[in-house]
């Protein structure tokens, strides 16, 4: 196997700890056994989260450099401008990883509670909604995006910075900066806990493991939405076709871990079990959804 042995890196856009983080690096000890290589996880926060791919996209196509990164990617083909690579013609996807539920939440002051509150509040209130996402092109961008135009409504965005990360995201809905945000679960949680947040639903087809008596968006009112946040990983485009074929192997059967898989649920996230061809296929349709939302 050609990228057998010696050092994998896998270059993510978000600092230690975030959500990304907490899929990357179990994924990264699983990998390695497979392997027999170091595996190394090497955050790249910064640039609006484009430094980790433009240093990806420039790296040697040799199977040893890869991206990992949220469906975040796959948006910012269409929804970001002036990025200093092309996310799609400079990549090649290997592998899906993980999806997992994001959490649509308010300001306890903001009186939301359903979908339809949403709805009421963006036609009657003054001055409208505001919502905040992780950045533009962003998953919670998106998600929000989507959701907004499903309830026929209008908000204002507030992107913060990528480099400042999810946490200070939500925690401006916290503040009463923003009326609402969408968040990935084990982010939110201490909020909700703590009730410096409330949960309106979650935002994939089924309940959430952690969140388990909140219900899903698609319940709550906002008919047919499912929107979960996924992660994988790309390679340089020039990466030859044996290669990525080796690396997608290499993934499917460190994805068949149970100590994986357990450390994946620990975050709500269940594991995307698709071949190399059904992934890019996949990032193409999730492309297709960001135009559909620009």
């Amino acid at each position: 196997m050609a990228v057998r042995g010696g050092v994998i890196v896998l270059v993510e856009p978000f600092g230690t700890g975030g959500g990304v983080d907490v899929v990357a690096r179990p994924f990264a000890a699983a990998l390695a056994v497979v392997l027999a290589a170091q595996v190394v996880v090497d955050n790249r926060p910064g640039l609006g989260a484009t430094a980790a791919p433009a240093f990806v996209a420039g790296a040697l196509a040799d199977g040893r450099t890869l991206l990992m990164n949220t469906s975040a990617h796959a948006y910012s083909a269409v929804l970001s401008e002036r990025l200093p690579y092309d996310p799609v013609a400079d990549f090649v996807p290997v592998a899906a990883v993980t999806s997992q539920a994001y959490v649509l939440v308010a300001n306890p002051s903001a009186g939301l509670q359903r979908p339809a509150d949403l709805a009421r509040a963006g036609r009657t209130r003054p001055g409208g909604l505001s919502f905040v996402s992780a950045g533009v092109g962003t998953g919670t961008h998106v998600c929000a995006v989507q959701l907004n135009r499903d309830l026929g409504i209008g908000a204002r965005h507030i992107p913060t910075r990528a480099e400042d990360g999810i946490s200070e995201t939500i925690a401006r809905v916290a503040a009463g900066e923003a009326d609402y945000s969408v968040s990935p679960i084990p982010i939110a949680a201490p909020h909700l806990a703590a009730g410096t947040l409330v949960p309106i639903g979650v935002t994939a087809a089924r309940r959430s493991p952690l969140l388990p008596h909140v219900p899903t968006l698609a319940e709550a009112g906002a008919e047919g939405f499912d929107f979960p946040i996924w992660y994988g990983l790309w390679a340089p485009a020039e990466t030859p076709a044996t290669v990525v074929a080796e690396l997608a192997a290499a993934v499917a059967e460190a994805l068949r871990s149970p100590e994986l898989a357990s450390r994946f649920e620990e975050h709500g996230a269940e594991i995307l079990r698709l071949t190399q061809t059904e992934f890019a296929d996949f990032v193409t349709s999730e492309v297709d959804r960001a135009r559909r939302s620009a």
